[in-house]
């Protein structure tokens, strides 16, 4: 039971998918990886387009045209096509080569010309938390995003450059921060959940607590420790962002900055709390079975002392020995009343010792 309810959780890979001794920089995609989904976003102060790509020379196209384009793509599982986006915005081999192996740590790197950034972006699948490596990259006019697979939590950023001004996103770092904290912000509904996981299994401990508990216990703390790994290097991450001495970030977006970090020591403060909860359920739970023994066992254990003198009195009773060849053989045996008396001192003697118990608060 225990087996199949956590055997879900595939263990993320060690080693990169290029060979020891590959030379630095190879990038190597993962053949069961979707192939990538370009789309572009370009715009200025007035206007915005969203374009497919299917031809990469209408990034160069774009990027001549728009002060500022935004490239997201999704799935991996093409290296030319990786290698040729790399030699449109000169993106350095080393970051593309984290970017094919989608297992890094989150972590920020500074080239001359562009930055990269490493997060962890929360994704729910059937009901089971997990994480996909998101790679972003952004330099004078540009902003690059590389996702495992389809499906993000950057529609409410779309819903921006469409609706609002667009005079603040019109600074690549702007847009950088924008979708760094909209990946932050997605980590606060998978909490939720996880609070409410652990309410039920703290319910389902006290009401009834039973083995398949312990299978789901496990598993949740399992993924809170994924959560924690995926989270807690994002708080260096931006407090290099704010602090480090990077041109590519204006003043004005560390302010913003600030507050994206705040947001990342709360999620932290709440990951660290939950796995807390999450490890003292299992304790918990051999408290309420222990304690649910123990009441098993008192009432047991009851039962069995207010029969003790019932079975010795209908013991002396069942010897059968022949009254008529002693006085001293059973007597009580050739009484009238014999058997109700009997029934009686039995009633009797069970009833005091519940009275006893009850003062002695055993029940």
């Amino acid at each position: 039971m225990f087996i199949s309810q956590i055997s879900w959780q595939k263990r993320p890979r060690i080693s990169p998918r290029t060979p020891p001794g590959t030379p630095p920089g190879t990038v190597a995609s993962d053949p069961q990886a979707p192939p990538p989904v370009i789309r572009a976003y370009a715009y200025d102060a007035q206007n915005i387009v969203e374009e497919v790509v299917e031809d990469l020379q209408m990034v160069h196209r774009l990027r001549e045209k728009w002060p500022l384009v935004w490239v997201n793509v999704d799935g991996l599982g093409d290296a030319d096509t990786l290698r040729a986006i790399g030699e449109i915005f000169g993106l350095h081999a080393l970051a593309l080569e984290d970017v094919a192996n989608a297992n890094q740590r989150p972590k920020l790197e500074d080239y001359p010309d562009h930055i990269f950034v490493v997060v962890r972006m929360p994704r729910t699948v059937e009901e089971e938390f997990g994480t996909e490596q998101l790679s972003l990259f952004f330099g004078e006019g540009y902003v690059l995003t590389f996702q495992e697979r389809p499906g993000d939590c950057f529609e409410p950023i779309r819903k921006r450059l469409h609706d609002e001004p667009r005079n603040r996103f019109l600074r690549s770092d702007y847009l950088a921060y924008a979708l760094l904290d909209s990946i932050i912000d997605s980590y606060f509904p998978v909490l939720e959940t996880f609070t409410e996981r652990l309410d039920s299994l703290e319910d389902r401990i006290v009401i009834e607590p039973s083995s398949d508990i312990i299978g789901e216990i496990f598993e949740t703390k399992h993924a809170m420790l994924r959560l924690r790994r995926a989270i807690w290097p994002v708080r260096d991450l931006l407090n290099s962002m704010m602090r480090d001495p990077i041109p590519l970030i204006s003043d004005s977006t560390r302010t913003y900055l600030r507050d994206c970090y705040d947001h990342a020591v709360r999620i932290i403060d709440l990951v660290e709390t939950y796995r807390e909860l999450s490890a003292g359920l299992m304790e918990f739970y051999q408290s309420s079975v222990g304690h649910r023994m123990n009441e098993i066992m008192k009432v047991l254990t009851i039962i069995a002392t207010i029969f003790i003198p019932l079975t010795f009195i209908v013991g002396i009773y069942g010897m059968n020995f022949n009254p008529d060849r002693s006085p001293w053989n059973m007597p009580e045996l050739n009484w009238y009343w014999g058997y109700p008396a009997a029934l009686i001192v039995m009633a009797v003697s069970a009833a005091l010792m519940l009275v006893q118990f009850k003062r002695r608060r055993w029940l």
